[in-house]
């Protein structure tokens, strides 16, 4: 169909100086400190495209120049069960994934499709490069079904012990290629090579990560879809992290409700979780430190390996930066929780047996967090919350339809010399 590129300017959260993305690419201002950027949209109140579908209800707070077919936007609806067992007048759950009876239509079961389908859109029909892209497991789920649905050349690195993650029901394009590194590797090892095959390449592009404001951006239309519903911003939002990004694009999305001045004032504290026993960016902040506090590479990889959600590991989370995580939780006065894999294995039975739907391991950490903040008092009972169920409905999947599961084309040894992991991937497409 015909669409007009959204409208935006990005500013650099370090400087605030703005300058035009011609380019449709920019993640970084190359004569500017080290900083997130972020999306200045033309349009600054919130317009609900009604004639697009799925996520692109929200395209004019999205940096894209296209549509692409299949996305499914966020749903949000008012708790009833779960809020009366934790004692929560006004308890919101903005759901991302596979539960048709709400609405939900997520294929991969996780909101990493609202990155994904934001990011793919971001690059014209005629983008030059293939896109490299990362992932400990639900971000690859995620574009690897975006590309091949709509035929965009991608490149996935997934750690070899993550990839029961890539399973999907229908068959996967060749136009995706994975490789991973092998077991014993993680999320931050993927990002390793991921970082090599693009650099010098003129095959290949990062998709970014955190520095994408179309990544951000398609986050935060979970902030969107709650106000929609609530009619107003939430004054608490709840999430489990591994990078932080989704709290920082929830940030970011607050910012602009409350610029747009129909949402009312924008107090929403961020209450972000982790899963023990990987907890940096809860060291971190506990220590009121803006270094990031994290073990040597070993020491940090064993812990990863005790995490139930694998998806909640970045060792390399835009922590510090300006505009990054640090910087959100300071402005929206939150706060860090962890959760046992004990803690958050009975939040998500409690969730399926109250709601009705099965959810992920990192959205069982958010729901955990919830359950813990409320019993300790850090909730009022009349606050509105808003808890991000950030996948759920894969049993609802694999029951009802068969399974496809995507194999590397190559494994990759940890001590493999970068000028063998380049070409290598250079010979892949």
């Amino acid at each position: 169909m015909s669409f007009t590129p959204t409208a935006y300017q990005l500013v650099s959260m370090a400087s605030g100086a703005r300058r035009f993305d011609s380019d449709g690419w920019t993640l970084k201002f190359e004569d500017e400190p080290p900083s997130l950027l972020r999306a200045e949209y033309r349009h600054k109140q919130l317009n609900v495209r009604e004639e697009l579908e799925g996520i692109y209800r929200f395209a004019d707070w999205l940096p894209i120049r296209r549509v692409l077919k299949g996305s499914s936007a966020p749903v949000s609806y008012r708790s009833r069960a779960l809020a009366e067992a934790l004692k929560l007048d006004n308890l919101w759950i903005t759901f991302s994934g596979w539960w048709p009876k709400k609405g939900a239509g997520m294929h991969t079961s996780t909101f990493k499709e609202c990155e994904a389908y934001s990011v793919c859109a971001r690059m014209g029909e005629d983008f030059p490069k293939i896109l490299v892209v990362a992932s400990a497991g639900n971000t690859a789920r995620a574009f690897a079904r975006v590309c091949s649905d709509n035929q965009i050349p991608l490149l996935l690195f997934v750690p070899q012990d993550n990839l029961d993650a890539l399973w999907f029901d229908q068959p996967v394009s060749d136009c995706v290629r994975l490789v991973s590194p092998v077991s014993g590797g993680d999320y931050s090892d993927a990002i390793h090579l991921s970082t090599v095959a693009v650099a010098g390449s003129d095959k290949f592009v990062a998709e970014g990560g955190a520095l994408n404001v179309a990544r951000r951006d398609g986050m935060g239309t979970t902030v969107l879809s709650a106000a929609l519903e609530i009619g107003r911003i939430p004054d608490a939002y709840f999430q489990a992290v591994g990078s932080g990004t989704g709290a920082i694009a929830a940030w970011e999305a607050a910012l602009r409700l409350e610029a747009d001045g129909r949402f009312g004032h924008n107090a929403m504290r961020l209450m972000i979780s982790q899963n023990e026993p990987f907890t940096p960016l809860a060291d971190s902040w506990h220590a009121d430190s803006r270094e990031l506090i994290i073990d040597d590479d070993n020491r940090a990889r064993r812990l990863v390996e005790q995490v139930a959600a694998k998806v909640l590991t970045n060792r390399r989370p835009p922590w510090a930066l300006p505009g990054g995580l640090y910087d959100a939780l300071k402005a929206t006065g939150g706060t860090l929780l962890t959760v046992s894999n004990e803690e958050a294995a009975a939040a998500g039975e409690q969730f399926r047996r109250l709601e009705g739907c099965d959810i992920n391991p990192a959205a069982a950490v958010a729901a955990a967090s919830l359950g813990k903040a409320a019993a300790a008092g850090l909730l009022k009972r009349d606050e509105v919350i808003m808890l991000n169920i950030t996948g759920g409905g894969a049993e609802k999947i694999a029951a009802e339809r068969s399974l496809h599961h995507l194999s590397p084309a190559a494994l990759i040894e940890l001590d493999t010399p970068d000028a063998e992991i380049a070409a290598l991937c250079e010979g892949l497409f």
